[in-house]
Order: C-alpha cells, then structure tokens, then sequence
C-alpha cells in the first residue's frame, strides 16, 4: 500500500499541470450538469414494508387520480375577535379566497369550500380550505407556489388572519451565516497550524473543490434518482469535515519530510505513501459506516448514505492527487519562514523553543502516570452525559417543528388552537374489502371499523367511510385527541391496528393505517429493527479492518467501545437540547419535542466513520513506533508527540464545519450538526485523546497482540511505510539512509 501511494504521490507531483487540469474539468463538468439540471427534489419519504406505505401505495391503486402522495396545502382563517368565519363580510373574503386558489395554478387538483367541507372550529372564529394537487411537492412550480402565497395575502387584505400549512411551501434548507463562520474559523486554526497561508489554503481549496465537484454531481442526478435537498446538505456537511482533515494529514507530513532534508518531489511521494496510507484506511471507515445505511431499507437513508459516502470517496481521491500536484506548484512556501530560513526545524512543533516537549509530549506523559484516574474520569463523564438518552423519544418533523415565525407553524398552531391538537395529525384507516369472506362486503366491514374504532380512548373525530367507484375499499379519517407526536397518540395507532386485526378475522377484510403519526411509528420500528444489524455490519467490518492496520485484537476492540461511548454520549446531549430544551435559546431551538427517527441510527453511522479517522491517525503513529522497537509507554508517547497537534487542528476544523450547520432554518439540518458537532468532540477530545492512551498504558505489550494464525492471514498493507525503507529516490539525496519518518 505504502509503496503504490508513494509512486502514485510523485507520479502526482510530476505530472501536477495535468492532474490540476482533470480536477478542474470534473469540477467544471459537474458544474454544468447541476447548472442545467431539473431543479433538486423535495424532501420525499418512503418505507417499504411498513403498513403505512402499504396503504399509500393500496390509495394510489384503488383511487386512481386520488394523488395520494400529490402536494397538499391547508389555507387556515382566523376572523378578529369579536367576529367569526360566519359573518357575511368574512364569508365573503373566504370565498374569494378560494376562487383565487382554484384558478391560480393548472396543477390544483381541487380546493375544499370551508362552508361545503364544514370545516369551521366550534366557536365559528377559526376555518380552513385544504388544497389538494395534481403533482408532488417537489414538481409543484415556483409559479404554483406564488399563486398559493398570492391567495393568502389577499385574504390578509381583508382583515383575516390567514396563514398556509402542508408540504406545497416547501423550501431549500437555509443554513445562514454560522455556516461561513465555520469555514472561517478552519481557516484560522489551519493558519495558526501550519504558520504559513499558502499550507493553510491548500486544504479549504482541494476541500471546496471536492465538496463542489460532489455536491454538483448530486444536484446534476437529483431529478433522475429524486434527491432531496437535505441529501445534498449533508453530503457537503461531511464532505468539507473530511476533505479538510485529509488534506491537513497529508500537507502537513509534507511539511515535516522537507523540514527532515528530502527533495520536493521525494517528500511528496513520503508524504503520500505514509500518512496517505491512514487517509485511504480512514475514508474506507467512513465510507462503510454511510454505505452501510442501507441495510435499514429506508430509501431516503440511503440515498443520503451513498451521496455522501461518494463524496469521502472525492475527498481521499483529491487528498492522494491533487494535493501532492498542488505541493509542486506551491514548492517550498507551505513552510513558515523561519523553516525555510533554517532547515531540519521541527516543524511539528515536537519541542518549543526553550527545548521543553510539546503539549502532546506532556499529556501524554500525563495520562500514562495516571491511566485509571484518567479512564474513570472519562467514562464517568461521558456516561453522566449519556443519561438523558434513556428519554430518547423518536419522530418525525412536521410543521409544528418549524420555526415560530413561518406560516407554516403558524397555521400548525392556528388549526390546534381552533379544532384540537390532534387535528394536525389525522389518521387514515383504508378497508381493503376486496378479499372480504363470502357474506361479507366492504361497506359492512368498513361499518365495524368505525363502530369499533369510535368508541377507542383519544378518538376525537371519525368520519363516515368513502368508497372507492368498485365499492371495495373504504376510507376513514380518525382525529386523535393528542398531539400527532405525543406517546397518547402513538399509543392509539397500535389500539387501532389490534382492533381491525380482529375485524379482519371475522370478515376477511383487512385495514390498514396510515398518516404522519402511523408514519412515524413504523419508521421508529424499522429503524430499531435494523439498528443491531447495521452495528454489527459496520462495526464487523471496521473491526476487521482496523485489525488489518493495526494488527491487534485488542486496539480496534477498544476503539469499538470507545466510539459507543461517544455516540451515545452525544445522544444525550441531543436529548437534552432538543427533546427537553436545555440551553435550546443558545442553540436556535424554538420547538422542543421528539428527536427525529432517523437521528440515532444516522448518528451512528457518521459519527462510526468519522471516529475511525482520528484513531487510524493517531494509532498508527503509535504502531509504527511500537514496530521501530519502541517500549509500549514510550509509543505513545510518540504518537502523540507526532500527531496530538495535526489530530487536535482537524477535531477543531471539524467541529466548526459541523457547527456551521446549527444554524440551518431546517430542524433536522440543525439536529444532525450539533448531534455531529458534540460526538465529533467527546469522540476525539475525550476517548482518543484520553481514553485511548489510558487503555494502552493499562494493557501494555498486550495492546498489540494478534494470534499467529491471523497473522498468517491478514495481509500486510505496510501502514507503517517499511516498505519505503528499500524506495529509490530517483536523485541523489542523503537523507534517504535515514530511518523512514513515522506516520
């Protein structure tokens, strides 16, 4: 491995005018195909194999031209106080309203009259027209949104409160300024790093280009294989942490092989063939952890899994090329001054200038006097901060998660006010007769549905069942007295199905439930289901491949359980900020409430990936000294010697790019950075920094045994650059007989 990146490192440098120009072609490219392509789709979910997908999919075959998954919109009123929806002038201003949202666009399907529909609240002050369309929300034209906006303020004219709910006013996530501040505060901890702008640069530029060329590629395709928007996000989210942490590992090995005497073109290929070796292994980590999303069967999951995987896959590509065709170019200047005043200066900062060891020297030496002390104060901690998730409620985000100022949470709250909490997120009950036992009909088993089903705790409302044109297939609607996310709701999704079950038995005609709240239920069983075997697939395979790194038993095992420790620390945090409200004003947090479903199990595989990376870095300068004959205490000294300093600047970056992202106006955007944010914090500050040298200064030799069995199988991928020993250089150079530097 070390060999092959090596040649393919000074192949690079060589060849830097052309490697420069493929990236800036693809870069171009991709550009051109998202600048032409159809705009990106909306945020589209589905679950295959639930029931609540079975119904959907059962509406759509028995209710042709229903558009059970068309774009819906509900127009909610409110009249003054003092007045009510009935009052002539009032009814008046509806009813041209909804004249105004029945022409304003070819793509309405139909608009429902308050006063026909009857859908005014018991004090008459409070009524709604429920917009139906003849596309998804993500075909829904800019021109058909302007009309539904346009209706909404000509109501407002005439003295009516008037606000809009529903999927139809979607809008791209909007991230705002913290995003930049992000980029920013990379740029300045990669200067305070590096001591050099140029060396600093390199690595926000290959990551913006990379970030650019992934990100483009998503829009580009994100019509064909119906994208959201929230896919291409995250991709850049991840893709700006990782492309700037591998770029960081690489430049500065660079650096450090000038410093050490080698050409130009021999420190590029060094360069590449060791820390670049801990760049592929650290990507193939993350790489898994997001491909393997797919195993929960949850479309959306995977699509987002496999964008943002292809864009670590971009960033590794970039870091093993681009970077070392860049270095060519920037030649000596990615040294500070005083290094290229003087050469052999320690550019890693091993010893500062009154000769004493660098803070990784001194902590290390730290910890490894006091490892219980240190390993009990970290699990302990972590586990003080993990205690909020044991009240981990699961969701998904509806309109009442927006923020207060939208009209989306505005008619949320407008419609709970006037006709219940529970009106915001019915339940449909479908009566497939179809199959009905002989003597049995639809009509007469969608009858029992609603007997049964009326007299159930927390039923609000039911409405008459509505046959299909066959007459075999009945709609009911239900509307609980709960909130759609509340545990009295949930509760009655499963009442609902155990009593249809027994329906069912007797007459041969099955019910299925559906609806936001059904939704939600069987996407948080799905995802429980599937957690254990994405854990084992991910980790399994990651254990096996960090045991080929770092050839041990015991190190990827460690690494394993501290990651858990981590993940489920920041669970809790997330459960605390966003769940229960702690410090939720800090945070942007408007809207406290269930944590969306799919968070856990996404968590996982990011933060899994993603932890990988900071103990494939810093590990295997623990390793490499451990082989060079180093004592088991004093490898870890020098490991973090050599890489505390690059591994804290990339956590750091890393944080902050994460960060950025807490200021989206999307509350499963803001979610997803901070739950990163914090993991990516107790993940590299407080188990690989802490725990890890504590755990190795407790087992000794023993870190770093593998039985002879497995030594004869694993294969040798020469992480440690042994292999570079015996490298010609190509050119006379006498620092090629010196020991090889460690990684």
């Amino acid at each position: 491995m070390a060999t092959f990146l090596y040649k393919l490192g000074r192949l690079a440098f060589r060849r830097r005018r052309f490697v420069a120009l493929i990236w800036v072609a693809l870069l171009a490219v991709a550009g051109v195909g998202a600048a032409t392509a159809a705009s990106p789709a909306a945020d589209s979910f589905s679950v295959p194999g639930t029931e609540a997908q079975r119904a959907f999919d059962l509406l759509d075959q028995r209710f042709p031209g229903g558009n059970a998954d068309g774009a819906t919109a509900r127009v909610v009123f409110q009249a003054p106080k003092g007045e009510t929806m009935k009052d002539p002038a009032n009814k008046a201003a509806v009813e041209r309203t909804v004249r105004a949202l029945q022409s304003g666009s070819g793509q309405v399907d139909r608009v429902a009259d308050p006063y026909a529909a009857k859908t005014l609240s018991k004090d008459a002050r409070t009524a709604y027209a429920q917009v139906t369309y003849k596309v998804t929300g993500f075909e829904l034209t800019d021109a058909s949104k302007d009309a539904l906006k346009d209706a909404a303020k000509d109501g407002r004219k005439d003295g009516l409160t008037v606000e809009v709910g529903g999927n139809a006013l979607q809008a791209i996530p909007e991230t705002g300024a913290t995003e930049v501040i992000g980029i920013a505060v990379s740029a300045v901890v990669l200067v305070i790093t590096f001591g050099a702008l140029i060396a600093a640069g390199l690595p926000l530029l290959t990551a913006l280009i990379g970030v650019g060329i992934g990100v483009s590629t998503i829009t580009a395709l994100s019509s064909a294989l119906d994208l959201s928007k929230t896919t291409s996000t995250l991709a850049m989210m991840i893709g700006l942490a990782v492309g700037i942490d591998y770029a960081l590992f690489i430049v500065s090995r660079y650096r450090t092989e000038l410093t050490e005497g080698r050409e130009r073109e021999e420190a590029a290929g060094r360069a590449v063939g060791t820390a670049g070796s801990a760049v592929v292994f650290a990507g193939l980590t993350v790489v898994i952890a997001l491909v393997g999303l797919a195993v929960v069967n949850i479309p959306m999951l995977t699509k987002m899994g496999l964008a943002a995987a292809g864009t670590v896959a971009i960033a590794v590509l970039i870091a093993l090329t681009l970077i070392p065709a860049l270095l060519g170019f920037a030649g000596k200047r990615v040294l500070p001054r005083k290094a290229r005043a003087s050469e052999g200066a320690d550019e890693q900062g091993t010893t500062n200038a009154a000769g004493r060891p660098n803070m990784g020297t001194r902590w290390a030496r730290f910890v490894l006097r006091r490892p219980v002390v240190v390993l009990l104060a970290v699990v302990l901690g972590l586990g003080a901060v993990a205690i909020p998730a044991a009240s981990l409620e699961l969701g998904l985000p509806d309109d009442g998660a927006q923020p207060t100022h939208t009209t989306q949470r505005k008619a949320y709250d407008l419609l709970s006010d006037g006709f219940g909490p529970g009106f915001n997120g019915p339940l449909m009950l479908v009566v497939d007769g179809r199959d009905a036992h002989q003597g049995q009909s639809a009509r007469s088993a969608a009858g029992q549905v609603a007997k049964k089903v009326k007299a159930l705790d927390d039923v609000a409302v039911l409405t008459p069942p509505t046959f299909n044109k066959a007459g075999d297939t009945a709609t009911l609607t239900v509307v609980p007295k709960s909130k759609p996310s509340s545990a009295a709701t949930e509760d009655l999704v499963h009442d609902i199905r155990s009593t249809t079950a027994h329906i069912a038995t007797d007459t041969g005609a099955r019910t299925l439930v559906t609806g936001t709240t059904a939704m939600n239920v069987d996407v948080s069983q799905k995802l429980n289901d599937a957690l254990v075997p994405y854990l084992a697939l991910v980790v399994g395979l990651a254990f096996l491949l960090l045991m080929v790194v770092f050839r041990s038993v015991l190190v990827p095992l460690k690494a394993a359980l501290g990651f858990l420790l981590s993940v489920v620390a920041a669970l809790g945090a997330v459960v605390a900020v966003f769940q229960w409200g702690w410090l939720a004003d800090v945070f942007g947090v408007e809207q406290t409430g269930p944590i969306m479903s799919m968070m856990p199990i996404f968590l996982v595989g990011v933060v899994f990936g993603l932890a990988m990376d900071y103990e494939v870095f810093l590990v295997t300068r623990m390793r490499e000294a451990f082989v060079h004959g180093e004592r088991p205490g004093e490898a870890v000294v020098t490991g973090f010697r050599h890489g505390a300093r690059v591994v804290t600047a990339a956590a750091v970056i890393m944080i902050s790019v994460f960060a950025g992202f807490i200021g989206s106006s999307d509350s499963m955007i803001k979610m997803i950075g901070f739950g990163l944010a914090v993991a990516v914090f107790f993940d590299a500050f407080l188990v690989r920094m802490a725990l890890v040298p504590a755990v190795l200064a407790l087992l000794g030799r023993a870190a770093w045994w593998l039985p002879r069995w497995l030594q004869r199988i694993l294969p040798n991928v020469d992480v440690e650059g042994e292999g570079l020993r015996e490298q010609p250089t190509g050119e006379p150079d006498p620092s090629t007989s010196r020991a090889p530097a460690h990684v």
